[in-house]
């Protein structure tokens, strides 16, 4: 392997989402190139952003286009080929060893698994979402006393081929909840208040939030499931400052003794508290997941201050691509390049020699996830 090789990375995507199987117009286009939930104002575009900089240059090429190619271009070349042919381009020059889907967002609009792993042609596996479960069990009509031991068998069902749990507790209030085990009276009174409307809402109740991730951490610990936490940047469904990952500080430290592993996704700006919680306790690790295509030229700087302080064992690679087939790519170019750039730094400065270089590239981008997710163990 050559150290300094952009394209010499294995990477395995330890989370990420399906992409849509249809074929989209200009509008649903760039209403994915934005964690926004509306369109751009007018007279503008969301092409005008890092992110769509980085579309028109580094995508456009493998659609057989010039690099930064107009989005009108693109976007008729993207609708010739077809969104088949504009996937599997896609995922497959992301060069992925393995795949690893999350399937709790919009599920249903989006290809799973199976479909994931024949377009990138690789071994694909599931992520399951502990609130997307909670939510499912709610709307059977169960009643409040047997909703703990329901939602229990439920999860364990779901994940029963899964290789992670995940939760989405920053979007449902954020981080600042009571970081104990809610007890078993809580959590009944807590849904029978939830279970009594009308219509089940999306669960952000904060009790049976911490019910679920107390449920998932324990499944995790007996199935040897990490839990992956999203923290950071996101859609407005989100406060930022609540999903600093400094403030589950005390539930990392709950979950230290059961134990299971805890992954912090995305972390971006907070990659450094994410760091700092991966370099004092065993069980956490990190990405900068998501940073990677959104940032666009920006994001080898991301990359760099991620690993100012956290071990190499600790760190993972991520695209969180979601929808558009670009983030995929764009994740592992983004993480390629910039690792790249940055272990070509080190070595010239005679901080690292060449077999470090190799060794620490590839804990980031494959032996890490291997370990954690135990990949090889014929999950």
């Amino acid at each position: 392997m050559a150290h300094l090789d952009p394209g010499a990375t294995a990477l395995v995507d330890h989370h990420c989402h399906g992409v849509i199987p249809g074929d989209l117009d200009r509008a649903a286009f760039e209403g994915f190139l934005t964690e926004a939930f509306d369109p751009a104002p007018e007279g503008t575009s969301y092409f005008d952003t890092p992110v769509g900089l980085a579309v028109r240059r580094w995508c456009a090429p493998v659609l057989d286009l010039p690099p930064l190619a107009s989005p009108d271009a693109y976007l008729t070349r993207r609708a010739e080929l077809g969104a088949e042919e504009v996937h599997r381009r896609l995922l497959r020059s992301a060069g992925l060893e393995a795949v690893l889907v999350e399937t709790g967002h919009l599920g249903g609009e989006l290809l799973g698994p199976a479909a994931m792993g024949r377009l990138a042609a690789a071994p694909a596996h599931q992520v399951v979402r502990l609130e997307t479960v909670a939510e499912a069990v709610a709307r059977q009509g169960v009643d409040a006393a047997a909703y703990p031991d329901a939602f229990a068998r439920a999860l364990a069902a779901a994940a029963a081929d899964a290789v992670g749990l995940k939760t989405a507790v920053a979007y449902r209030g954020g981080f600042g909840l009571d970081p104990a085990r809610p007890e078993a009276g809580e959590v009944v009174d807590a849904a029978g208040r939830w279970l009594s409307r009308l219509e089940v809402s999306r669960l952000e109740d904060p009790v049976l939030l911490r019910h679920a991730i107390w449920t998932g951490a324990e499944l995790g610990r007996d199935r040897g499931l990490p839990l992956q936490v999203h923290a950071g940047y996101g859609d407005p469904d989100l406060t930022l400052h609540l999903a600093n990952p400094s403030l589950l500080t005390d539930l990392v430290r709950a979950l230290v003794r059961l134990p299971v592993t805890v992954v912090f996704l995305h972390c971006y700006p907070y990659h450094r508290e994410a760091a700092h919680l991966a370099a004092v306790f065993p069980h956490v690790y990190f990405d900068v997941g998501l940073a990677l295509h959104y940032t666009g030229p920006g994001a080898g700087r991301v990359l760099a201050e991620a690993m100012e302080l956290a071990p190499f064992t600790k760190q993972l690679y991520s695209s969180d691509g979601f929808a558009l087939a670009e983030f995929h790519f764009l994740g592992a170019l983004r993480f390629r390049r910039g690792l790249a750039a940055i272990l070509e730094e080190w070595v010239r400065r005679e901080e690292c020699s060449a077999a470090d270089a190799d060794r620490i590239a590839d804990l980031l981008g494959r032996a890490n996830a291997h370990r954690i997710y135990r990949l090889d163990d014929g999950r």
